[in-house]
């Protein structure tokens, strides 16, 4: 079952910075909608979902989502999570960037960036911005605007072929999508296919493909499945050979990444 969210209605900010902290029943979704604000979206818990039309992006927990001003996306998450977002005047952004962030992207969440997101969720909607609370949040803006990207964006192509090829392998990451079945479902060679899907979406097939059963993947682990059993419905002839692909792309293993989960 889904459950479709409200989205807030704000005029206007109150602050240049202004907070919300939200608990997302399983199956929570908005509808596709965009803001005059960027928008920074924490998951505490749970594993969220930012999807635009460019692409799909996750963040679980100790991730979060930079999503433009002005970009229509939909958030949505297949389990139970706690989200803390920011909603931030692209003014306040302005003297730290050199140019806003024209696309989402997930970034790794530090300790120290996470404990200023938490503490300004604590603050009073008109806090005082110009003493303790306005310096907070000036710390919170350095931090913020300095997070390393994560590579759990997964970017869809423009072209019309390649995009129905990635609907499917996203509707079933587990079957065999050979480069052979690809090209031949896409009508075309597997020489082209290679060449248009790098140049359309910045990464390789392959890479793709397995990006795609990680996200995929996410929220299974993170609501308790077992992990052999997660890498035979991803595909994986093993857990050995999916616990690698996890690593490589999270920095561990799936046991060490969900027992180092803080508290809210």
């Amino acid at each position: 079952m889904t459950i479709p969210r409200l989205i807030p209605d704000i005029a206007a900010l109150p602050r240049p910075v202004f907070a919300r902290a939200e608990s997302l029943a399983a199956g929570s979704w908005t509808h596709p909608h965009s803001h005059g604000w960027v928008q920074f979206t924490y998951a505490v818990r749970g594993v969220l979902e930012v999807r635009t039309r460019q692409g799909s992006h996750m963040a679980p927990p100790q991730r979060a989502i930079w999503i433009p001003a002005g970009l229509p996306h939909e958030v949505m998450t297949g389990g139970p999570a706690e989200q803390r977002s920011l909603y931030i005047d692209p003014a306040a952004l302005a003297p730290l960037w050199s140019a806003a962030p024209a696309r989402c992207r997930v970034v790794e969440v530090t300790p120290l960036a996470r404990e200023l997101v938490l503490a300004f969720t604590r603050l009073p909607r008109d806090y005082d911005e110009r003493g303790a609370h306005g310096r907070l949040v000036g710390v919170l803006l350095d931090e913020l605007v300095a997070l390393p990207e994560a590579g759990l964006s997964l970017p869809l192509p423009a072209d019309a072929r390649l995009a129905a090829l990635c609907e499917a392998m996203l509707d079933a990451p587990g079957e065999d999508h050979s480069l052979p079945r690809l090209a031949a479902r896409a009508g075309m060679s597997d020489r082209t296919l290679t060449r248009l899907f790098r140049a359309e979406t910045g990464l390789s097939l392959r890479q793709w493909r397995q990006r795609a059963r990680m996200l995929a993947a996410l929220p299974e682990l993170e609501r308790g499945r077992g992990v052999t059993a997660v890498a035979l419905e991803m595909g994986y002839d093993s857990t050995s050979a999916f616990i690698a692909a996890f690593r490589q792309l999270m920095g561990r293993t799936p046991g060490e990444f969900f027992s180092h989960m803080p508290e809210a």
